[in-house]
């Protein structure tokens, strides 16, 4: 496997995408209201809170293993099991079908306000963009697992990441064109 530090084109690629998706979730939710927010559309589907919540641990959580997984030393065996796949890999966790369900440790527990929400949302997603941005290591020399994908290299992670935004960008605007959601007035 290759040792050598992203291309400066990997990280264009990446620190743009993890900003575009980040700040394209948070034109379409930030100026929503609490009913909004907290609006399910069934008992067992996310509200838009819950959605920002689990994206928010689960950034954290995935940025901590990668920060952990480089103060290791690689397995050159390893293979990424999307190897050479990126664009794939990305359109397959943006793709809404099939519906995956949550691992209980990043499901939501309402754990914060809405106005923390959008604290800790958008400090895990610029945590992870000053990362991405500063990484000099080989982030494609470290893999770690995927409960869905297998292993990933660091860097498909951090894409991961920025899929997994765009993912709930998508179930938000779900949320937002249910006929009975409770718009606050503003057409959108």
């Amino acid at each position: 496997m290759d040792s050598q530090p992203i291309t400066p084109a990997e990280r264009e690629r990446l620190t743009g995408y993890l900003a575009r998706s980040g700040e394209r979730l948070l034109a379409l939710t930030r100026g929503l209201t609490a009913a909004e927010l907290d609006y399910k559309p069934a008992p067992d589907r996310w509200s838009i809170a819950e959605c920002l919540e689990h994206l928010t641990v689960v950034e954290n959580r995935v940025l901590g293993r990668i920060e952990a997984a480089l103060g290791e030393t690689p397995d050159p065996t390893k293979r990424s099991a999307w190897e050479g796949r990126d664009e794939e890999l990305i359109r397959t966790i943006e793709n809404r079908t099939p519906r995956v369900k949550a691992p209980e440790l990043v499901e939501p527990k309402r754990q914060w306000g809405h106005e923390e929400l959008f604290r800790q949302l958008e400090a895990a997603r610029r945590r992870t963009l000053e990362f991405a941005s500063a990484a000099h290591g080989a982030l494609r020399s470290y893999l770690l697992p995927h409960p869905l994908f297998g292993e990933l290299d660091c860097y498909q992670w951090l894409l991961a990441a920025a899929a997994h935004f765009e993912r709930h960008r998508a179930q938000c605007e779900e949320i937002l064109a249910e006929a009975d959601f409770p718009r606050a007035g503003v057409s959108r």
